[in-house]
């Protein structure tokens, strides 16, 4: 057993946990990030892929958005497609913003690069086993690497281990939780074929939800809505394809271009919130503290927005023995939370078929949509959360 010190103990280097790290050093804060997982695993692990404004700005603000700028793609709208018709939400003209497509693995690429290249520590294949008097000044985090067992004692540790980590059942005797599952899931495909569309299109339709989206100029993500416990096995690549075409299918003709799927899998749908965010010298950030539906596409932003406030909380306890805002840090971050999980459940419920609704509720449905894409207000409302709302602590 070896036991080793640093101010931030990280569990996790997923986006959550690299971030942070780097916002902490551009404060001249150190910290050491551990990641079961190896190094290789992490960086081509395929996730999330829509960056809101100002997560953008933050990443190009923070010096880690030169890729970013260079190969993301810069989305101004976003296109529902229901009663096969194309209804278009003009970001830029309703909020002046845009969103950027970005896979989250280039991402997590650039981060590990600039902690790296600035010198942090991060330890892959450190897989933590336990975590030890978080409700002391000195947290502990015990991990093992090979066959060694390895204490790191810090002043704070930061649980950016995703919902299947240990650092949120550490604490589940102190924490409410809120959750709720949906009657369906996502089966998800990537595939070598160009975007058969410039912006991501929400498709409605009577055999269920589908989603195109993007990686890149060559590399197409799409979604199709079904039971939560799909048998992969029952769907070919020629059935995948056959339901995508139907599902975005429009007036006047829309053939969505194949290609080689090189990955596929069904992602359950919840929604998911443990409050508080923290307790003791621990703090939650990410997937380990809430979980929202995709459609909205918020979860990396959500884990964003948590690390920036961290950040900012932790800057003032090392500079000036301020307490304040690492004691509101949950209060700050749920604020933010519970806006988007409404955002995020509002998006699913108006874009996807439920078997249990009445003739009356699937008029209602289209009702929605119809008052969405023909209203200024709340166009504008439906933008103005997808390009991002306020982050808070992005300037402090």
């Amino acid at each position: 057993m070896t036991t080793t010190r640093t101010p931030v103990g990280i569990v996790g280097a997923g986006p959550a946990g690299l971030l942070l790290s780097h916002l902490l050093h551009l404060r001249g804060i150190e910290s050491v990030v551990l990641e079961a997982r190896s190094r290789d695993y992490v960086e081509n692990r395929i996730r999330a892929g829509v960056l809101e404004h100002v997560v953008e700005q933050m990443l190009i603000e923070t010096g880690v958005g030169a890729r970013m700028q260079s190969d993301g793609l810069r989305h101004e709208g976003v296109i529902l497609r229901f009663g096969a018709r194309d209804h278009r939400i003009d970001f830029r003209a309703l909020t002046g913003k845009h969103v950027m497509v970005y896979s989250q693995h280039l991402l997590v690429r650039d981060l590990i690069a600039a902690r790296l290249t600035a010198g942090g520590t991060i330890r892959f294949e450190a897989e933590c086993v336990g975590l030890h008097d978080v409700d002391t000044a000195q947290p502990c985090i015990r991990y093992r690497q090979g066959d060694t067992e390895h204490d790191l004692v810090c002043d704070v540790i930061a649980g950016c281990d995703g919902f299947h980590g240990i650092c949120r059942p550490a604490i589940e005797a102190h924490l409410r939780v809120f959750e709720r599952e949906y009657p369906f899931g996502w089966l998800g495909i990537l595939a070598d074929a160009a975007p058969s569309s410039a912006e991501l299109v929400y498709a409605n339709h009577d055999r269920g939800f589908a989603l195109l989206s993007m990686r890149s100029a060559t590399v197409s993500r799409l979604y199709l809505q079904c039971a939560p416990d799909e048998d992969l096995d029952a769907w070919s690549d020629d059935r995948i394809w056959g339901e995508l075409q139907t599902r975005f299918s429009r007036e006047g003709g829309f053939t969505l271009t194949e290609g080689r799927i090189t990955q596929k899998g069904v992602t359950p749908m919840r929604s998911f919130v443990s409050e508080p965010m923290q307790h003791g010298r621990l703090f939650l950030a990410g997937d380990s503290a809430h979980i929202v539906p995709p459609t909205g596409a918020k979860g990396l932003n959500l884990a964003a927005g948590d690390v920036a406030v961290l950040a900012r909380a932790l800057e003032a306890f090392y500079r000036h023995g301020e307490t304040s805002l690492l004691d509101g840090y949950s209060a700050t971050c749920l604020d933010r939370v519970w806006k988007v999980q409404r955002f995020s459940w509002w998006m699913t419920s108006m874009l996807h078929r439920f078997a249990t609704h009445s003739d009356f509720e699937r008029r209602v449905q289209l009702a929605e949509l119809e008052y969405v894409t023909s209203s200024a207000a709340a166009a504008t409302s439906l933008a103005e959360n997808y390009v991002g709302l306020p982050l808070p602590g992005r300037h402090g």
